[in-house]
């Protein structure tokens, strides 16, 4: 019986990355001390997304595949001592969805090799795993260059007897971002009452549902910056940007059981008032060109809950904010530990206002994403150099999370609320 001295799989020039209806092709390579007999050498190219029940469990309670397809290299014979090199291809098909990798589930691509050797004898088994990237293009997703837009007004009770209005109203300035571009952030806050609010949150959001019998949603704060509160009375503005950190597409096309989603979530903790920005994560830049110029946020857009009448008057007419907020505190932070002020082209290549689309799609992340790579086609990963763009940490996981409520529900919270208020 020979013993193999190498088995292994190659890609054609270290490529791991690929698209949808590309060709994926290699070398399956054998060296062996002595001849070894076989009744047959394959290759296998698959991929499938698996969903388990319990967080970073083995086996899948549901399954579900894009591509399986087997190749024989060689068929009955004997391997001569040496060293033996075997070409396959396989065709991507078009439909697939994009490399994905969470704690509930995975959508995974690889090729495997086997040796069948005759019966009481060892087979031998090999195997590369590749990734797929099925781009999400921004410009084909409706009104994406116009600003996500929510507003709510909150009626609250305070000393006891006395009763106060605050109206909070965020938007930002596009829809759709890539990683490396900034979230531009607008927050106004009117606060018609004696009382100080608390302080103002805002939050990127992360939101990925596994669909089993029992559905999970994974929800995670990707990056987050706090803000001063408001004086009674007053009426003040918060402008704040958020670098997008490399993340998983919005989206995962052709995947029926994992479903990504973002938003941008405003918030006060006293009184209690929260608004949602949906946002879409995708790998081609939105294009605004001098004939899609991003347009200013309109005040008829659906909000969270519905405004008082008199507030969203008051708030449509325009007058200036007399206060700006300060920034307390940004978990996107430059090595001296300041918040993070980049302009876009600060953060992205050569200054311009968008990524360069021919530089490298990736760079290294962890928890529920593809890895991603920065130089060459290099086969292993290598981090991002940019501190100031970092992959979210997933470290930690709390369970179960809730989602933010929807139009619905917020409508009717607010209204069971200004009931209680006028009883």
């Amino acid at each position: 019986m020979g013993k193999l001295q190498e088995f292994d799989i190659t890609f054609t020039n270290n490529k791991v990355v690929y698209s949808p209806g590309e060709s994926i092709t290699g070398t399956l390579k054998i060296r062996t001390t002595n001849a070894l007999q076989y009744k047959a050498i394959k290759v296998n190219c698959q991929g499938s997304c698996g969903i388990s029940n319990k967080m970073n469990e083995a086996s899948w309670a549901v399954e579900e595949q894009y591509l399986n397809s087997t190749l024989s290299v060689a068929d009955k014979g004997t391997l001569s001592s040496g060293e033996h090199t075997f070409p396959f291809q396989f065709v991507i098909p078009a439909a697939v969805p994009t490399s994905f990798e969470g704690p509930f589930g995975k959508i995974f691509y690889c090729v495997k090799a086997a040796i069948d050797t005759p019966r009481f004898s060892k087979d031998y088994k090999a195997q590369r795993q590749f990734y797929l990237l099925n781009r999400l293009n921004l410009n084909e997703v409706p009104a994406i260059e116009h600003p996500s837009y929510a507003v709510i007004t909150k009626k609250f009770n305070y000393l006891l007897v006395k009763t106060g209005t605050l109206m909070l109203k965020a938007h930002s300035d596009l829809r759709g971002y890539i990683p490396g571009q900034v979230i531009r952030l607008s927050t106004e806050i009117h606060n018609k009452s004696g009382k100080d609010t608390g302080c103002v949150l805002a939050s990127l959001i992360q939101k990925v549902t596994y669909r089993t019998k029992r559905q999970v949603m994974d929800l995670r704060t990707i990056a987050e910056v706090e803000g001063a509160g408001v004086k009674a009375g007053k009426h003040a503005e918060w402008r704040e940007q958020i670098i997008v950190p490399p993340l998983p597409q919005s989206a995962l096309a052709g995947c029926s059981l994992i479903d990504i989603d973002y938003f941008i979530q405003v918030s006060l903790k006293s009184p209690d008032a929260v608004v949602t920005l949906p946002i879409y994560i995708g790998n081609i830049a939105v294009n605004l060109t001098p004939s899609r110029p991003s347009v200013p946020a309109p005040c008829s857009v659906a909000p969270s809950a519905p405004p008082c009448e008199d507030d969203l008057n008051d708030l449509c007419a325009g007058g200036g904010a007399n206060e700006e907020i300060p920034t307390k505190s940004h978990s996107q932070q430059d090595p001296s530990g300041q918040p993070v002020t980049l302009s876009p082209g600060a953060a992205l290549p050569h200054g311009g206002l968008y990524p360069d689309l021919s530089a490298p799609l990736f760079c290294l992340s962890t928890g529920a994403t593809i890895p991603f790579f920065t130089e060459g086609s290099d086969i292993t990963p290598i981090p991002t150099s940019c501190s100031l763009i970092l992959p979210p940490e997933y470290s930690s996981w709390d369970f179960p999370q809730e989602p933010p409520p929807t139009y619905e529900e917020s409508c009717s919270t607010a209204i069971s609320t200004q009931q209680q208020t006028e009883n």
